[in-house]
């Protein structure tokens, strides 16, 4: 008789992936993977933060917030911003992608889950957590190197640490789904 208890490996991963896809999306659609403040000639409370999309100004004394910003500097034509521009997108894409095969393999109304379709799911949202976690990391090692005002102080910003995070899930989730192999292997 077939157990009707969802393997706990696949419970793992159907949370922590959903749950990266959001931080990752929160990190890939924020303006704020690089703040850069006490530009000299300008106000000591302005901010510039920088995402991969927008640049956006705000002085913190008054939460005046303004995105849209002109790129002077040249940030975005910067190859990390661009390759961050290419591959955030696509992991979500292929993010989506894992979760509706990892939802197809995993049983939620079936006696047995499927489990080689639940361990491909998992490779591909592996995979996925690996395309965020290398801009999101190229980024942070040319955090200082990016075009910024001289003489001004650059800080990471939240939007970077949610795409580290996001990744990192999505990398923990595709692992646990990808455990389901094993039950393959042992038929």
């Amino acid at each position: 008789l077939p157990s009707m208890r969802t393997p706990t490996a696949m419970i793992v991963g159907l949370v922590l992936c959903p749950c990266g896809l959001l931080l990752t999306l929160t990190g890939t659609l924020a303006p704020n993977w690089r703040q850069v403040s006490l530009v000299p000639n300008q106000p000591v409370d302005l901010v510039w933060e920088q995402g991969i999309w927008d640049i956006c100004r705000e002085r913190q004394s008054t939460h005046d917030r303004l995105c849209g910003q002109a790129d002077e500097l040249g940030y975005f034509e910067q190859v990390p911003v661009r390759v961050a521009q290419g591959m955030m997108p696509s992991s979500l894409v292929l993010t989506l992608l894992g979760l509706v095969v990892a939802t197809l393999g995993v049983r939620c109304w079936q006696e047995e889950p499927r489990h080689l379709l639940a361990g491909v799911a998992g490779l591909v949202l592996l995979l996925s957590g690996l395309m965020s976690l290398v801009p999101a990391s190229w980024y942070t090692h040319e955090l200082w190197a990016l075009p910024a005002a001289p003489g001004s102080t650059l800080v990471v910003g939240y939007s970077l640490v949610l795409s580290y995070l996001g990744s990192c899930l999505e990398i923990l989730g595709g692992l646990a789904l990808a455990l389901s192999f094993h039950h393959c292997c042992k038929e």
